[in-house]
């Protein structure tokens, strides 16, 4: 019973669970280890706030316990919608969302929890250049100040790492720890997350992910080659690096690769004689591993010839395979026609090496694209197209919250293109400030996220130009991370004040749109952003209707709803139905409204916010 609770706890907590020493089953000379679970681990990873105890000898650094803690800490923001921002709004399932990666994977735990089967991230590595995070890996004040301590203009810590930091490693630890342990969590059983390195920091990130996703789970570090050659002057070391590294782990071993399309003639296939079977290719059927005297002889019945051998097939399988024509008579040794219809797999298997992919032309595609910004070392758009055919199928969710300029997102848009796919993309990116002295600056591109989201547009304008007559999703909604959406109403009883009476009226932040209160109760209800939405007036009132899978849902946010309004609402017997507490005028009315639903549409789940 115990073995089988380590082993629930090691599904859920992969990193919880250690080997120690089994003294009942220990002899003398000789010791004996067992799982165990970590349970000052355990209780860190429950908790919210930094639990104190000892460390042991494990892979561990300065600020580990605060990235767990802060993870596992709720927030209190929310993503805002931008329709005017977007592309086909009405009709797309693909997201783009500007805010600090740490605040919005907890909030798309809400709602995508066990539901993005690949995810893929490009973070920044540790190779002396700046990265922007807003994260506090500090505790004290004396430790936050000397951390950079730079901040922004509402006093969000802008967390800069480079080589002249004392805690260089450290902080890229905690940053990419804390990441990891939410976007887990996001997978689905059968899923896997790509990420992308190089030398610097590949060695930290595998003991990083062996402890989120279990060693069990760690399928390969894939190479990929930058440049064909190493031409230029040569280092002392006498090697240059052309090669980086994507690191992939599984959530568990159902993980598969849908693999590489089969290409006939690549892999051998013809059909020279018109074999009504198709295209077929030869195929050993002599054996090197059965014994010598294992052989037996096999007869061509056109010519009468004999051929002993120790065959990879039974005599009764050959015999088989001679009747329906199977067999080639080859002046040495006989072989088989392997057919292409009869492959197990669709598709065949990949290799680790995944060879040479080029940015030269993504960056003279980009160059012709966007002229006026100048893209450093972008990922090629081919590696990506390359991992999203062989890791995704046609329906997959790829989430990608480094996303910098969106090649992910091309890449996406490009493959269901070549294949017919549905696949849906959800990109996020913090809005990391671009030089003023730059090109884009000067174009108006204020900061990364506007190249992305403007590369995305003039990508999907060029694939619709290209194949008008295509049906790909082009398109995508644009949300932005800030604050709740209410105010925040409670205070302790001695710090209310009279000229405070105002601002309680309402606890919806002023400014606050109909779209914003709607997305809002869709995360907190954990339904996904991309859910169809329609608006429509009844009787001068706002109403909003999204189309969910298990039922609609209808929010109403106007002020002082008549009753009319409500009965109208219930009537649809809407699966959800989510009002403002100003759309009743008085206590009497909302109690009215209530019991309006539980009379005309009892199963309805009734929301005041």
């Amino acid at each position: 019973m115990t073995g089988r609770n380590v082993d629930k706890i090691a599904a859920l907590f992969p990193n919880c669970v250690t080997e120690t020493l089994d003294e009942e089953h220990s002899r003398p000379g000789a010791l004996v280890c067992k799982r165990a679970v970590n349970f000052d681990q355990l209780r860190q990873m429950l908790s919210g706030e930094i639990i104190e105890g000892g460390e042991a000898y494990e892979f561990t650094w300065v600020g580990k316990k605060a990235a767990i803690a802060e993870a596992n800490r709720p927030t209190d923001r929310t993503l805002r919608p931008c329709p005017q921002e977007s592309v086909g709004w009405e009709t797309t399932k693909n997201l783009y969302i500007e805010g600090d990666n740490l605040e919005v994977l907890k909030l798309l735990l809400q709602s995508y929890m066990n539901k993005i089967r690949v995810i893929y991230i490009d973070p920044p590595y540790n190779t002396g250049n700046d990265f922007i995070f807003r994260d506090d890996f500090t505790r004290t004040a004396q430790e936050y100040d000397e951390a950079l301590g730079v901040c922004d203009e509402e006093g969000n810590r802008l967390f800069k790492n480079t080589d002249s930091n004392g805690r260089f490693h450290s902080d890229w630890c905690s940053m990419m720890y804390s990441r990891l342990l939410l976007a887990r969590n996001l997978l689905t059983e059968d899923g896997a997350i790509f990420v992308s390195i190089d030398e610097h920091e590949h060695a930290g990130l595998v003991c990083m992910m062996d402890e989120i996703f279990g060693k069990e789970n760690y399928i390969d570090s894939v190479v990929w080659n930058k440049k064909t050659s190493a031409k230029g002057v040569p280092p002392k070391s006498m090697m240059v690096n052309i090669h980086e590294y994507i690191v992939v782990y599984a959530k568990s071993r159902d993980f598969r690769f849908t693999g590489e399309k089969r290409d006939e003639k690549a892999d051998g296939f013809k059909n020279p004689d018109g074999d009504p079977r198709g295209p077929w290719r030869e195929s050993n059927i002599k054996s090197t591993t059965k014994p010598v005297d294992e052989a037996f002889t096999i007869t061509d019945p056109d010519t009468g010839r004999q051929y002993t051998n120790t065959w990879a097939f039974s005599r009764e399988s050959l015999e088989r395979m001679i009747r329906e024509g199977r067999i080639l008579w080859k002046d040495t040794l006989p072989k088989q026609k392997e057919f292409l219809y009869e492959m197990t797999n669709e598709n065949k298997a990949i290799r680790s090496n995944w060879g040479v992919f080029d940015a030269q032309s993504t960056t003279v595609f980009l160059k012709k694209l966007m002229p006026q910004v100048h893209f450093d070392n972008p990922k090629p758009v081919s590696l990506m197209k390359y991992l999203v055919s062989v890791a995704t199928r046609e329906d997959d969710i790829i989430l990608d919250f480094f996303s910098g300029s969106a090649t992910t997102a091309q890449a996406v848009m490009e493959t269901n293109r070549e294949d017919g796919g549905h696949r849906k993309y959800i990109m996020v990116q913090i809005p990391e400030s671009i030089r003023e002295d730059s090109e884009a600056y000067k174009a108006g591109f204020i900061n990364i996220c506007e190249i992305g989201k403007e590369r995305i547009r003039r990508i999907g304008a060029f694939l619709q130009k290209e194949n008008p007559g295509a049906d790909p999703d082009l398109g995508f909604r644009v949300f932005r991370l800030d604050e709740s959406n209410r105010n925040d109403v409670f205070c302790p009883a001695g710090e209310y004040r009279q000229d405070m009476l105002a601002f309680l009226e309402s606890n919806i932040k002023p400014g606050r749109t109909d779209l914003d209160l709607l997305f809002g109760c869709l995360l907190e209800w954990g339904l996904p952003l991309s859910l169809p939405c329609a608006s429509e007036e009844l009787e001068g009132c706002r109403v909003h209707t999204c189309v969910c899978g298990d039922g609609d849902l209808i929010g109403c946010f106007d002020e002082d709803i008549p009753d009319s309004v409500i009965r109208a609402i219930a009537k649809r017997r809407p699966r959800r139905a989510v009002f403002c507490d100003r759309g009743f005028a008085t206590s009497p009315a909302k109690i009215n409204a209530a019991e309006i639903f539980k009379r005309m549409a009892p199963d309805t789940r009734v929301k005041v916010i």
